[in-house]
């Protein structure tokens, strides 16, 4: 592959299919839980419904046609294959945007709200409101290529992503990411300041400001037990990613239920979805964003990202180590969000915050769970950068 941009299309060999199904009927189940909750993980009974549909049910060729009726391509960066949906707005002034994912997401996060971020007119906005997105798959993610060596953390991927927007022929840009698409988006403002209009997070990383402590607002004592019962109870699943990813990769790419129940756990705890991730997300939605861990067999490969940054990103959380971002921001904290700074928290590392929303709800995911109130955020928000 050169620097050209070639076109790409889904196209899942049968046999792999097939070899998933047989893989979930022959999956060796363990005991139940002990327990009438999630406390334990998730509950056998659910696990099973759910690769039950997977196997018997979903229909991967449907997700397919979907992506492939997007415009998808392949082009090689720093060595690297990167798969990316590049769809144009009908509006030539359109602002160029490049959306990142984070794990355990996908593009298909972003298929929901594409439509109405390239083409406002036909979805109740106006041409002012119109994005060409750029919606890459991360290393080592979906159809990118998994990198063979170390070295691809935040920054390098940040890099990769201001080589794809030029190459692309976009002067001016903005950014958008939730998850590691945060740090990538922030880092593209570090490194790209003189092309990139400004950045939108959900939700911006910064650490509580101890200058705050005696006086802190409602907000910022949840947003402190958050941060706290993360650490207690929701802390495995990044210990095994950053420190033994291959070990995890394992389980990971062999057995489509260790991966289901891998990723669904996440889902439950951090969408807005009252305790039944269905009230925001339906099953083949689900299992839409599993197959692009599950075909591609990235299960050790997503996770080494962790190996990689979470260091930095832990530095940052905690406040040990400080950067500045100047570019113009914009922040959207969802209610269910991992990570809800405040505003003035926020403001010690964002030294230009233009927008400025909490959502009343919404979780990790937006775009995938609330993809109205999403297209909103990111419209408001580039409303007030450009």
């Amino acid at each position: 592959m050169s620097d050209e941009l070639e076109e790409f299309r889904v196209e899942i060999p049968e046999v792999d299919l097939r070899d998933l199904t047989e893989r979930l009927e022959r999956t060796r189940w363990p005991d139940p839980e002990t327990v009438s909750d999630w406390s334990q993980g998730v509950p056998l009974d659910y696990i099973r419904e759910l690769c039950g549909y997977w196997a018997a049910g979903y229909d991967w060729r449907a997700t397919e046609a979907r992506l492939n009726a997007l415009p998808q391509f392949r082009t090689e960066i720093d060595g690297l294959g990167i798969h990316f949906i590049h769809v144009r707005s009908p509006h030539p002034d359109a602002l160029p945007l490049v959306i990142t994912h984070g794990w355990p997401g996908s593009i298909v996060e972003f298929l929901k709200v594409i439509g109405p971020l390239t083409d406002p007119t036909a979805h109740g906005g106006t041409a002012a409101d119109a994005f060409h997105v750029v919606c890459p798959s991360l290393p080592g993610y979906g159809f990118s290529d998994k990198p063979e060596q170390p070295g691809w953390g935040v920054e390098r991927i940040a890099a990769t992503w201001t080589a794809l927007m030029a190459r692309l022929g976009y002067q001016r840009y903005g950014a958008q990411g939730s998850d590691w698409g945060t740090s990538i988006s922030a880092s593209i403002g570090q490194q790209d300041p003189e092309h990139v209009v400004g950045i939108h997070l959900t939700p911006p990383l910064a650490p509580p400001d101890p200058a705050t402590f005696d006086d802190l607002t409602e907000r910022e004592r949840a947003a402190l037990a958050s941060l706290q019962r993360s650490a207690e109870s929701d802390s495995g699943y990044y210990q095994e990613h950053a420190t033994r990813p291959q070990t995890i990769g394992y389980a990971l790419v062999d057995s489509p239920a260790a991966l289901c129940a891998w990723i669904i756990e996440k889902f439950w705890a951090w969408t807005d979805c009252d305790g039944r991730i269905e009230n925001v997300l339906t099953r083949d939605e689900l299992l839409d964003n599993l197959m692009l861990y599950w075909l591609p067999r990235t299960g050790a490969s997503s996770a080494r990202l962790y190996w990689e940054s979470f260091g930095q990103v832990s530095e940052l959380i905690s406040g040990s180590t400080v950067d500045t971002i100047t570019v113009p921001t914009g922040c959207s904290v969802f209610p269910k969000e991992l990570q809800r700074p405040s505003r003035r928290w926020a403001e010690k590392r964002f030294t230009d915050i233009r927008y400025w929303n909490e959502p009343e709800k919404g979780g990790h995911f937006a775009a995938f769970e609330q993809p109205e109130l999403f297209v909103h955020e990111v419209r408001s928000c580039f409303a007030q950068l450009q």
